[in-house]
């Protein structure tokens, strides 16, 4: 099966290490949720999730704030522009596990390219420069 341009999305975890390349989106980025399955009007999701409770959905925080929905956790949005295989192994783990042992926390959300951190907004600069540390030693 091919990705873009004929491609294959990777499987082999050092190349997905390697060559994960996180770019940091501008903004930033809040969890929140709203009752039912559709986003209300105006937001513009980035990640919308349906749960048994409601609809998550992650939203610039200036959006949320001018809807008035509540939030309790300020994100950065990280992509890893590697095109991993949805059935790659240890991605998540080992990028996790990097953040984890700075004391970062990570939600990881897998699109069908590519997948997607959110960390703390303040700490946005320290995860990106972990991730490129990750990468520069499963590149060797």
């Amino acid at each position: 099966m091919g990705g873009p341009g004929g491609k294959s999305a990777e499987r082999d975890l050092g190349r997905l290490l390697s060559g994960m390349a996180p770019a940091l989106h501008p903004g930033r980025f809040v969890f929140t949720t709203v009752p039912g399955t559709t986003a209300p009007p105006g937001l513009s999701p980035v990640v919308t999730v349906v749960e048994d409770e409601g609809l998550t959905l992650v939203v610039e925080q200036e959006d949320a704030d001018a809807a008035r929905l509540t939030y309790d956790f300020v994100a950065a949005w990280i992509t890893l522009r590697i095109h991993s295989a949805l059935d790659a192994v240890g991605l998540t783990a080992a990028v996790a596990q990097a953040l984890a042992e700075a004391g970062l926390s990570c939600n990881v959300v897998a699109g069908f390219h590519h997948d997607h951190l959110f960390v703390p907004h303040e700490r946005a600069a320290e995860a990106v420069a972990l991730l490129e540390q990750l990468a520069d030693r499963s590149g060797q």
